[in-house]
């Protein structure tokens, strides 16, 4: 019987949902750069958000902003915000922080790559396929930037 019985204190965390907040795509000089040579500078900005809906999810953003340059002449911009509602119940105040700057980002990630990937294409420009990003290590230095304070949810 008390196989079947969860207890209070048991850590739950799951995904609820994943959805795209807001997106958009330019090429402000559009038809002209389609008859120039091919070779821009692309440019990728990212920002991660996080914010409590109410006591048990919590919406993580990753906001992209990709820029192609070829001679200070923009080619195409495009912004993305790529979210997701994630629960979490019971978890250690020290591991949330972990959770929700590294592992929720690590999830849409893939997501946000490749509807990047399509707007860029359906903008009649090459397929861009985005590096993978190692959210570990940008959490860890943020965390670092904030102070040099202990990493909370650190794993070894």
């Amino acid at each position: 019987m008390s196989e079947n019985a969860a207890p209070e204190t048991e850590q739950q965390f799951g995904l609820q949902k994943i959805y795209i907040k807001d997106m958009s795509f330019e090429s402000p000089n559009a038809p002209q750069v389609f008859t120039q040579e091919w070779a821009p500078e692309v440019e990728v900005q990212l920002q991660v958000r996080q914010q409590q809906l109410d006591e048990l999810n919590w919406e993580v953003e990753l906001q992209l902003t990709v820029t192609a340059k070829a001679e200070q002449q923009i080619i195409y911009l495009v912004e993305l915000k790529q979210a997701g509602i994630f629960t979490m119940q019971n978890i250690p105040e020290e591991h949330q922080g972990h959770l929700l700057g590294s592992y929720c980002p690590n999830i849409l990630f893939p997501f946000a790559r490749e509807a990047v990937s399509d707007l860029v294409g359906k903008g009649g420009f090459p397929q861009l396929l985005l590096a993978p990003v190692n959210f570990d290590a940008l959490y860890m230095q943020q965390l670092e930037q904030q102070g040099g304070q202990e990493l909370p949810g650190s794993i070894n």
